[in-house]
């Protein structure tokens, strides 16, 4: 893999407080720059920005992956084995309620991955992900 660049993604919200909570309590991720209208966030390692814009907010459409309807406009992160399982572990505790639960895709196969989808409070979809074997991440 080639050295880590990390990305930016703005993305529409309704709320600034409730979004501090989730992004900044429950997920853990640093708080940068923030007024009322925006508020920036260390997305494990990666830069979010959430803007106050409820107009711009609208349920994803799913398509049929594995039998599972997944958001398609979704967003995530990629998180070592371990930290993903703590990860599902904290949210189960705090009882979110999940798009699609917390499972293993292609159990003993290429591309073992761990996988789970939910929303944050203004409805965007997340995905956080997990691999076996991270060297396989691309593998087809």
């Amino acid at each position: 893999m080639s050295e880590f660049k990390p990305f930016h993604l703005a993305f529409p919200i309704r709320d600034i407080e409730e979004t501090r909570a989730f992004y900044g309590g429950l997920l853990g991720c640093q708080i940068g720059r923030n007024t009322d209208k925006w508020i920036d966030f260390d997305f494990f390692g990666h830069q979010l920005s959430a803007h106050v814009k409820p107009d711009e907010l609208a349920q994803a459409k799913t398509n049929s992956v594995d039998g599972k309807n997944v958001p398609v406009r979704h967003f995530g992160a990629i998180l070592p084995w371990e930290e993903w399982h703590e990860l599902a572990d904290k949210l189960k505790e705090h009882g979110i309620e999940f798009v699609i639960e917390p499972y293993i895709r292609f159990e003993g196969e290429v591309g073992e991955q761990a996988t789970m989808f939910f929303l944050d409070p203004s409805g965007n979809a997340l995905e956080f992900k997990s691999f076996k074997d991270p060297s396989q991440i691309f593998a087809n």
